[in-house]
């Protein structure tokens, strides 16, 4: 998951309504608080919502909190231990990010002025070799009820199935606008807050062949049982062990190929065997399906952390969503709802379900073609299982149209900008299929691209909601926590 800053400059400078020391401005179209020494078209780095800011940058431009010996704050805002940026509101004004001037950087250059070495447009993470920042990612101790154990296959020499590829990370829509162009057809669809898995009818290991005194290094028998094989041995005896692979169903999360349900941070992945099994039997050789699980795991928790609303400090918006966001997607964790597989039956077992967003072919030297969005629902509809929900979709103008009918802050309209504004159209409300909490956004995806090519675009309640869990939850959520054991792998 790749962060960085980006420089750029203000716009849209106007006063706080509702503080007299505060300015409110753009980055990207994000609104930004600013103080009263920041003015339109300033330049400086944008720092957006979920990122980490290292100790260094923080302690050259003084902004985490610190005492002196009166006990009187002589620091700046941000927590020393986290160090993160995230979307809040201010005095009735969101905030969505940081925006600091080109000095934060001067201590990165021998000069000490970064202004002269960095251009609009430049991405920012680490600078002469200075970390800047990174992704935010908490980094607290499980609960006792989440294991500690990883899953095996990630730390395999030979790799259980070569050809099942990760889903590539979705980047932010709001600074990949350059990727549209007239003319590109563009779905938009629901994104949702679950956690990713895969499934693929792909070339699996089904024995290994060699000579047999490397099968007994490996398995540390027979000729060794007196001693432990060197680690030298070991590798020698890996080297030459033959996979031998056949047609089977591999299943795995984001990062992680799966052969066990075992294990993995929050202990145990069996609520995703029987999404797996959903597949099996249905796909054909070469497809590799990629889909969001949502709801439920199989001990009522829910997949996604929980937040309580009273701390987003907006009687409005608790009077609309009740006293706690659940991410249930119309799952229950106990069940009980009239459609849930063996309600009659009394039985009382906590739900979750999938969504598809993406489905590949692919041949056994590795090429993949990518399915069109309309092909993947084709495919879903023969095997019975459900795909994001489409909000829109339709071709870009060619630019003569475009700027013929739509002007922003007296500029043109580039292709990028006008998929934002129908994007926006999208990306806040009442989530459609459970209706009882906002949704998190959307993701746009360009059809015509022989590649995957799809951009993210979250709104700023459900950012709010994101940097309140990531601040309270006992540990990471269900996707980052890939992260934490791939780090520690």
């Amino acid at each position: 998951m790749a962060y960085c800053g980006y420089v750029t400059t203000l716009k849209n400078v106007r006063k706080h309504p509702n503080a007299d020391r505060l300015l409110l401005a753009e980055c990207f179209g994000n609104t930004v608080s600013v103080n009263l020494d920041y003015f339109e078209g300033q330049k400086g780095v944008y720092f957006p919502t979920d990122g980490q800011l290292s100790v260094e940058f923080c302690e050259h431009n003084n902004l985490v909190r610190k005492k002196n010996e009166s006990g009187e704050n002589v620091g700046g805002y941000m927590d020393p231990d986290k160090r993160n940026v995230k979307t809040i509101k201010l005095r009735g004004e969101m905030s969505d990010g940081l925006f600091l001037p080109m000095t934060c950087l001067d201590f990165c250059f021998e000069d000490e002025n970064a202004d002269a070495h960095l251009s609009i447009g430049d991405t920012v993470d680490v600078v002469n070799g200075h970390e800047i920042c990174k992704k935010y990612i908490p980094r607290r101790n499980p609960s006792k009820n989440h294991g500690n154990g990883g899953n095996k296959t990630r730390k395999r020499k030979v790799d259980i199935a070569p050809l099942f590829a990760e889903h590539a990370d979705t980047a932010q829509l709001a600074y990949n606008l350059g990727a549209f162009k007239p003319g590109d057809e563009v779905e938009i669809t629901l994104k949702m807050h679950g956690t990713s898995q895969r499934t693929g009818h792909l070339p699996v290991i089904t024995k290994y062949c060699g000579p047999n005194i490397a099968f007994d290094i490996i398995l540390r028998k027979n000729i060794f049982k007196l001693f432990k094989p060197t680690k030298k041995m070991v590798k020698w005896a890996e080297s030459k062990l033959t996979p031998v692979y056949d047609w089977g169903y591999v299943s795995g999360t984001r990062r992680v190929v799966l052969d066990t349900y075992d294990g993995g941070f929050y202990g145990s992945n069996h609520f995703r065997e029987q999404h797996h099994n959903a597949f099996v039997g249905k796909l054909w050789k070469g497809e590799t399906v990629y889909y969001e699980v949502v709801g439920f795991m199989d001990t009522g928790a829910p997949i996604m952390a929980e937040c309580s609303n009273d701390r987003v400090n907006d009687k409005s918006f608790k009077k609309k969503w009740g006293k706690t966001t659940v991410f249930s997607y119309g799952c229950h964790p106990n069940g009980w709802s009239a459609d849930s597989p063996g309600y009659n039956l009394g039985r009382c077992e906590p739900q979750s379900d999938i969504y598809v967003y993406r489905m590949t072919m692919t041949n056994e030297d590795g090429e993949v073609v990518e399915y069109t969005p309309d092909f993947m629902r084709y495919r879903c509809e023969q095997m019975g299982v459900k795909t994001v929900p489409v909000m829109w979709k339709g071709t870009i103008p060619r630019y003569d149209l475009l700027n013929g009918e739509h002007v922003m802050d007296g500029e043109e309209w580039s292709a990028g900008d006008w998929i934002k504004s129908i994007a926006e159209r999208y990306y806040a409300g009442a989530d459609p299929i459970g209706k009882t909490h906002i949704r998190e956004g959307v993701v746009a995806r360009i059809i015509n691209r022989p590649k995957f090519t799809a951009f993210k675009h979250k709104n700023e309640e459900f950012k709010i909601i994101e940097g309140i869990v990531k601040d309270t939850a006992e540990a990471p959520d269900i996707e980052e926590a890939q992260e934490v054991e791939d780090e520690n792998a």
